[in-house]
């Protein structure tokens, strides 16, 4: 079966638990309900983008489903890859703040919906008519989702899809670093271009003293092209000769943004963000420096309002960003 839809995101739904106030969870006594788990934000945030996915995704038969559901609907995602696990729950992620905005999670995800993903469930032909996948590394942490998301990559890289991935640790959902470390090494033997923080590289073994060090330490096989976010110090864009965005006898490429100067609320889903921004310039053929300033302006904009999803920008939002800077994308 064909699609119109160019991207493919594919992982985890989950209801993130928002505290009313910054500090340890213990303490907090309100939360506000907020859908979340990165392939979603992703998939919502390109959809805000005009880069409308196909989003595949496991949710339960519960109440929490239900919002979900109703949620990505509400943002124009396509149920066609939207299942609903009839014999599981849920995935919750409660959220804690510190006084600069950012956070760490709690989970409930023992044998939940987002783990039991099956390979396979994606045809072929599907893969065949799509330019892009993307995948993330909670789906990798445990159940049948880790064998289907790496089915899924080596898969669309087979049918020349460009692989895109973000490992998004979360170490309270691994049993260690080198079982993380082990897991990823062999997700990356199918990815194209990887978006990664400095601590995930260094947890994956890569050693350079600088962002930019790293990422080119990473560039090996398929993987063409690295993105280091750095928060609020920005990010680095490397991409080897071989990256299709890369001109002919050009060489390596390296760019960096020292990010843009909003008033932060909520970091929440700002790396999602980022990931559809790089994803949506470099499906509009932009090149690698037009691709980080670009991506960086969607995660600064995101960081402005609380939620991840409910936070994600569209095109108007992040021009206001980019306009702060100078000119227009």
């Amino acid at each position: 079966m064909t699609t119109d839809a160019e991207v493919l995101v594919a992982g985890e739904t989950l209801v993130d638990f928002l505290p009313e106030r910054p500090g340890p969870l213990s303490s907090v006594e309100g939360f506000d309900r907020r859908p979340g788990g990165a392939p979603a934000n992703v998939a919502a945030a390109l959809a805000r983008l005009e880069r409308t996915p196909l989003f595949w995704t496991r949710v339960g038969d519960d109440p929490f489903g239900r919002f979900l559901r109703e949620t990505l609907a509400d943002h124009g995602l396509s149920d066609r890859y939207l299942e609903t696990d009839q014999d599981a729950k849920t995935t919750l992620a409660f959220v804690t703040h510190d006084e600069s905005g950012d956070r760490t999670f709690t989970f409930y995800r023992e044998d939940t919906a987002d783990t039991r993903m099956q390979p396979g469930t994606i045809d072929d032909e599907t893969l065949a008519a799509l330019k892009w996948v993307h995948t993330g590394g909670v789906a990798l942490s445990s159940g049948s989702s880790r064998t289907a998301t790496i089915d899924l990559c080596e898969r669309a890289a087979a049918q020349g899809c460009t692989v895109s991935f973000d490992p998004n640790a979360r170490p309270e959902l691994w049993p260690d670093d080198e079982t993380f470390a082990r897991v990823v090494g062999e997700t990356l033997e199918h990815v194209d271009v990887l978006k990664a923080t400095v601590e995930e590289l260094r947890t994956l073994g890569f050693e350079g003293e600088t962002p930019a060090e790293i990422a080119s330490e990473v560039l090996a096989g398929n993987l063409h092209t690295v993105f280091v976010t750095r928060g609020s110090e920005g990010a680095v864009a490397v991409a080897s000769e071989d990256a299709p965005w890369s001109g002919a006898g050009t060489g390596r490429q390296q760019t960096d943004h020292a990010g843009f100067d909003v008033e932060v609320v909520d970091t929440t889903g700002a790396g999602d963000a980022f990931v559809a921004g790089t994803i949506a310039a470099l499906a509009d053929g932009h090149d690698l420096e037009t691709t980080l300033t670009f991506a960086s302006a969607v995660a600064a904009r995101a960081t402005t309002a609380a939620g991840a999803m409910t936070a994600l920008p569209d095109r108007e939002g992040v021009e206001s960003v980019l306009e702060s800077e100078s000119g227009r994308f």
